[in-house]
């Protein structure tokens, strides 16, 4: 497998938030999925507010099993736009290692998944980062363009108006050897929602995991595509989860 190196740090800003349990990841439509963690969240600020639903998590890469709970939710940056050089910033500190072997010795990406959530308020489209181990800190920004880290040639996102940046510091998403991906399941890079149009990798080396995710206009024109970022503990799957979710406000489509 091939690992490519980073090539920046990033400030540190956060904005914390907490929200009922049962209110995350709710009333998702997720692209078909193809094959290819314990550390306390931050102190919440004052409850969000979202629109119940009555189905379960849908961003789920496989249908749910009996066991199956969401242990704990957080949000860690409510409706705002991620400025360049500004970035969201959450740190959470682990053990290294957080497990012995052969466990991994950091956090490690198990899965990715992707859904949308029309009924809520706002609607958004979300992609979901879902880690063994632990929360890795991460950045996410706005940048010019998706750009490998190590290499430094650009990653092509077409159908983008706006590239996130998401970087997780202190994670990994390959095997402790480097020849294997730990991705269980993802859906397609082109995901092709309208708020959510696709998503990129971008680096993994030496802990730090970078991923873009493409948005489908301008988030400097009015109204701007607002991003939040929750934080879920859950079992999914037999898996004691640690899932980072980006949401994207896809208001301007509804």
């Amino acid at each position: 497998m091939n690992v490519i190196s980073n090539r920046r740090c990033r400030p540190r800003t956060a904005g914390l938030g907490a929200l009922t349990l049962l209110l995350v990841l709710t009333a998702c439509t997720p692209p078909a999925p193809q094959p290819s963690a314990s550390s306390q969240p931050p102190s919440p600020s004052p409850t969000a507010t979202a629109s119940p639903s009555a189905t379960g998590d849908a961003d789920e890469t496989a249908p749910p099993q009996p066991g199956d709970k969401v242990i704990s939710s957080t949000i860690t940056h409510d409706w705002s736009v991620p400025k360049s050089g500004t970035p969201f910033h959450t740190d959470h500190e682990n053990p290294v290692p957080i497990a012995p072997p052969p466990a991994a010795p950091l956090p490690t990406l198990y899965a990715i998944g992707a859904g949308q959530h029309p009924s809520d308020t706002p609607p958004y489209d979300q992609l979901s980062f879902r880690f063994n181990g632990g929360f890795p800190s991460y950045d996410v920004e706005v940048v010019p363009e998706l750009v490998a880290d190590g290499s430094g040639q650009p990653i092509d996102m077409p159908g983008t108006g706006t590239i996130l940046e998401v970087t997780f510091h202190g994670a990994q998403a390959h095997t402790a050897d480097g020849k294997a991906s730990t991705v269980t399941s993802a859906p397609a890079p082109s995901i092709g929602y309208k708020a959510l149009t696709s998503y990129a990798p971008a680096g993994d080396f030496e802990g730090v995991l970078t991923y873009g995710i493409g948005v489908g206009r301008p988030m400097s024109t009015v109204p701007e595509t607002k991003v939040r970022v929750y934080e879920v503990e859950k079992i999914e799957q037999g898996q004691h989860l640690y899932v980072v979710a980006i949401q994207l406000d896809a208001t301007a489509w509804k």
